[in-house]
């Protein structure tokens, strides 16, 4: 970031609800004051520099990011730009860098933290504005570039036709790779990301790692993962990943992606061998 970054402070006293939604169990606030040090720019905005600016608010119980930015939206600097849809984990919208570290807002409580929490938008992804970037666009672009999607070996579907039943653990196998919200943490945390822009980054992986564990797909013949390594046996596939393990360890949703990484790029060196 070239410009100069700036800081602004507000303050504030709001009344705030007292519980969040899936926090059961969290310590009590106790009416802790706290600073959210946001990173902010609106690059659509003549004349917006990137600056920081500091809310303070008070600490109810069970808080987390997501109820702090909403209060912060709602009752002091309505400007205040992020994103989110589920409150649950589930949507990946509310990702963004906290205090260094890619996480889900709605997912990150604030007991537990220090007073001050700083706040930005996740690197790598295009900014839209403060914690808002645009994962969607990359996502999208990822997605038809490794055609992520089931291919049939019928030219038509049977909408008609009773599904074959599959085996229990490998059903499990997929829904595991299935978890993946697309949140972007696994991308922004990556080392390899930054350096090739084409990566297509661990989230793009797994995806490649639960089609190919379909037996409905296609592209699936035994011994023969052709189909596989003209996606992602090269630099930008799994060969670039450098094992730095920061997917695996800041993936919200937990998932095991230095695993079907390692998986993934074992089935590829076979390939480019046979």
């Amino acid at each position: 970031m070239t410009a100069r970054v700036h800081e602004a402070v507000v303050r504030f006293t709001p009344r705030h609800a007292a519980a969040a939604a899936g926090s059961a169990g969290a310590a009590p606030a106790a009416g802790r004051r706290l600073q959210i040090k946001v990173l902010r720019h609106n690059p659509r905005s003549p004349g917006s520099v990137p600056h920081w600016q500091t809310y303070e608010i008070e600490e109810a119980d069970g808080m987390t990011l997501f109820i702090a930015l909403t209060e912060i939206r709602e009752r002091q600097d309505p400007s205040l730009m992020f994103d989110f849809v589920c409150r649950a984990g589930i949507c990946g919208s509310c990702a963004m860098v906290v205090d260094g570290r890619p996480g889900l807002a709605c997912r990150t409580l604030t007991c537990g933290r220090g007073p001050v929490i700083t706040l930005a938008p996740l690197p790598f992804f295009e900014l839209i504005g403060d914690l808002s970037v645009n994962t969607g666009k990359w996502m999208r672009a990822m997605s038809e570039r490794l055609q992520g999607w089931l291919h049939l070996r019928d030219e038509a579907p049977d909408i008609g036709r009773i599904e074959e039943p599959m085996d229990p653990d490998l059903a499990d196998r997929i829904y595991e790779l299935d978890r993946c919200v697309e949140c972007g943490c696994c991308v922004a945390a990556c080392g390899t990301a930054r350096m090739r822009e084409d990566f297509v980054g661990a989230v793009g992986m797994n995806r490649v790692a639960r089609f190919r564990l379909d037996p409905r797909d296609a592209r699936n013949q035994p011994g023969d993962d052709s189909a596989w390594y003209d996606l992602v046996g090269d630099d930008d596939g799994v060969f670039g990943c450098m094992s730095l393990l920061a997917c695996h360890d800041l993936c919200p949703k937990e998932l095991p992606l230095a695993t079907q990484i390692a998986y993934l790029r074992r089935a590829m060196v076979k390939q480019g061998f046979a």
